[in-house]
């Protein structure tokens, strides 16, 4: 047999390969046979797609550490360094992520899940 490891498409770097499956989808575009995707059908490729990544957790882990980094500053804990205390020591408001204190006390009072029920 001979050597065939260095032909093919399979072979080409990802580049020239993307250039010639663009080519190809273009190609199909014009003649009418693409497939295009009904939103039912892209919504189940979607699903499956979500349910076979969601089986790595690493990965998961890794999206999470990512999320916990960008929401609410990267996380609760005060630093202690001399900028924080000059600020504590300035006579100002402490605040906390996205309001004050009192600002938190007053939403948590009128938060839906603290209503009653009338019957």
């Amino acid at each position: 047999m001979s050597d065939t490891s260095k032909r093919g498409f399979a072979s080409m770097d990802e580049d020239k390969q993307r250039e010639i499956a663009s080519k190809g989808g273009q190609a199909a575009h014009a003649k009418g046979t693409a497939h295009e995707f009904t939103s039912e059908e892209a919504r189940e490729a979607g699903r499956k797609g979500g349910e076979t990544v969601s089986q790595d957790r690493e990965h998961m882990a890794e999206i999470g550490r990512e999320g916990g980094k960008h929401s609410h500053g990267g996380g609760r804990k005060k630093q202690e360094n001399e900028d924080t205390e000059e600020i504590e020591n300035s006579g100002e408001e402490e605040h906390t992520q996205g309001g004050t204190k009192e600002q938190h006390s007053q939403a948590g009072k009128q938060s839906h899940k603290n209503t009653s029920k009338k019957k």
